[in-house]
């Protein structure tokens, strides 16, 4: 049976139609810039952690399986023992606290006089000031290579051959010029505004050092020692040049006792000492990783 119109004031009403929901939008593909960039990326990163990946792997490859079989294939084991033999061909441990000692005094250094130095630059400001910064950042082009002779021959004289001293120094000069750069930069982007209203409150320099300045350069701090304790840690031409003792040998110098003789070299037991040496890097990094980024982007204004 047909169902009847409805009639309002003289004029059928057709009946409303149903409401039909719309369809979510469909997500936009990617272009194909953003496929081909994400592409690279990946591929960046993958050649980045391929030498880290295989070089984790062959620490725990058989020393025969290494040396007959193919040394890029897949191993058919995993062994614990080229660790103990790292250990028992060197005093690794050793070496360790040494690396340890040394980056540590350095980075401590680099760090108070980097950021002393800065914030007399940028900060209290002098006639000449951007004269001194300049002169700072002259020492980046200085080649390292420069200072050896100069530096060994006084050495022997004062008598600070064979000890920390020796590597610390040099280590600590060269790097003071990226570190005043860095906390001068770093300076400059927090608000003027900040020291004057300190100033009121009757806040001498020192003061704003402390209860300004160094904590907003927290971040700074850190991307300052990472930086610099990578080149320190790996260092490896000072402390061939002014150390002999084994007692003062650290990581770079110690590896080369794994070398036999003839030139012989037990590789998987060299490769899990470098391991070794590289697992407080790698810790220290995933721990702190955000934070040496955000320093290298925050300004004062963010802090």
């Amino acid at each position: 049976m047909a169902l009847a119109t409805p009639v309002s004031g003289g004029r059928r009403v057709r009946p409303a139609e149903p409401v039909v929901p719309s369809r979510p939008p469909r997500p936009r593909r990617r272009s194909l810039a953003q496929q081909m960039s994400t592409t690279l990326v990946w591929l960046i990163v993958a050649v980045q952690l391929y030498p880290l990946v295989w070089l984790i792997v062959t620490s725990l490859r058989p020393a025969e399986e290494f040396a007959s079989g193919n040394a890029f294939g897949m191993p058919r084991g995993f062994t614990l023992d080229n660790f103990s033999r790292a250990f028992e061909m060197a005093d690794l441990g050793r070496y360790v606290l040494n690396s340890a000692i040394v980056t540590g005094v350095s980075s401590v250094l680099i760090v108070a006089l980097g950021m002393s130095g800065a914030y007399a630059i940028s900060v209290l400001g002098f006639r000449g000031s951007r004269v001194v910064l300049g002169i700072f950042l002259l020492g980046i082009i200085v080649p390292v290579q420069v200072a050896l002779v100069p530096l060994f021959i006084n050495y022997a004289k004062v008598g600070l051959l064979n000890t920390y001293a020796s590597m610390i120094l040099p280590l600590v000069g060269f790097a003071l010029p990226t570190s005043v750069y860095l906390f001068s930069a770093f300076f400059h982007y927090i608000p003027r505004e900040t020291y004057e209203a300190a100033s009121l409150d009757g806040a001498g320099p020192y003061r704003v050092f402390f209860t300004i300045t160094m904590p907003l350069s927290v971040n700074t701090v850190i991307t300052v020692v990472f930086v610099n304790g990578i080149f320190i840690w790996n260092d490896f031409i000072f402390a061939n040049t002014f150390v002999f003792d084994e007692s003062r040998k650290t990581i770079p110098l110690g590896l080369q006792n794994y070398v036999g003789a003839m030139g012989s070299v037990d590789w998987t037991a060299t490769f899990a000492a470098v391991c070794v040496t590289i697992t407080p890097l790698l810790l220290v990094f995933l721990v702190l990783n955000r934070a040496i980024v955000y320093g290298l982007e925050s300004g004062g204004n963010k802090g």
